[in-house]
C-alpha cells in the first residue's frame, strides 16, 4: 500500500496501515504547521529524516518547544496536545498505532474542522 494524501502544509505518504500499526512519510513546507491537536488513542513516534521541525507539546498547562533535526525523535502519547511546524522544509517519518481518523483539532491555520 502506498497512498499520497495532499495537505495544505505539504503531504503525507501512507506507506502501511494494518490492525497493529501505521507508517507514514511526511513532507512539511518551511513555515507551515499542522493543526494544534491531540489523539484519544493514537500513540506516535516521529523521526526526522531531513530539515528542522519545531514540535510544541503541552505539559503542565504550558507549551514546550522542541527543535528537532535529522536523526532525532519524539514520542507523542494519547491525550498530549501538540503541533509540528517546519522551520526548514522537512521530511519526517511517523510510526503510530493505526487510528488514522483519531485527530481532534483545536486550532488550524487552514480552517479545517
Amino acid at each position: 500500500m502506498k497512498k499520497i494524501i495532499k495537505k495544505p502544509w505539504g503531504f503525507e505518504e501512507l506507506i502501511e496501515i494494518n490492525k497493529k500499526f501505521m507508517f507514514k512519510k511526511l513532507f512539511m513546507k518551511k513555515n507551515h504547521q499542522c493543526s494544534l491537536q491531540y489523539h484519544n488513542k493514537k500513540r506516535e513516534i516521529v523521526y526526522i529524516v531531513s530539515g528542522k521541525l519545531k514540535v510544541l507539546v503541552k505539559k503542565n498547562n504550558r507549551f514546550i518547544a522542541k527543535n528537532l533535526t535529522s536523526g532525532q525523535t519524539i514520542l507523542i502519547k494519547p491525550g498530549v496536545i501538540h503541533r509540528m511546524k517546519a522551520m526548514k522544509d522537512c521530511i519526517y517519518l511517523e510510526a503510530s498505532t493505526p487510528e488514522i481518523k483519531d485527530v481532534i483539532r483545536l486550532e488550524d491555520d487552514y480552517k479545517r474542522s
